[in-house]
């Protein structure tokens, strides 16, 4: 078991009709993908090129803010409302692609920005897998 199906496991009250499993992949994967933009923002900063990277450092470093926000959302149950967790999912899926479109166009040239492009793919088809559980 992961820390985060762990600790779903202790929440006291029925979390309804939510998938637990996506629930803890989607959180799972919205903090793999904030340290990969994380890393992937201060790798392209020691690049020689760094001015050229600009764009992607900040595509990174909102899609790391919108993921972590995602999985503090996601990972609280009381007072839960459907509608403001899947505005949160849209968002956090919004960011994803859009760093996985910006890491793409440099990941022939920086093996960094394949990785995260990998990270943001994954995350964004978590959040979608998601979003069509939800009540």
């Amino acid at each position: 078991m992961t820390k985060v199906r762990d600790m779903l496991a202790t929440y006291p009250a029925d979390l309804g009709q939510v998938d637990r499993d996506r629930l803890t992949r989607c959180v799972e994967e919205c903090i793999a993908c904030a340290q990969a933009c994380t890393a992937c923002a201060d790798a392209c900063l020691s690049e020689g090129m760094v001015g050229e990277l600009a764009k992607c450092i900040r595509t990174d470093m909102d899609c790391a803010d919108v993921c972590n926000t995602t999985a503090s959302v996601l990972s609280r149950h009381t007072g839960y409302d459907a509608h403001v967790t899947r505005a949160v999912l849209m968002a956090c899926a919004t960011a994803c692609k859009a760093c996985a479109d910006e890491c793409s166009a440099h990941a022939d040239t920086h093996e960094h920005c394949r990785l995260c492009a990998e990270a943001c793919r994954s995350c964004e088809q978590a959040c979608y897998d998601l979003i069509q559980t939800l009540g």
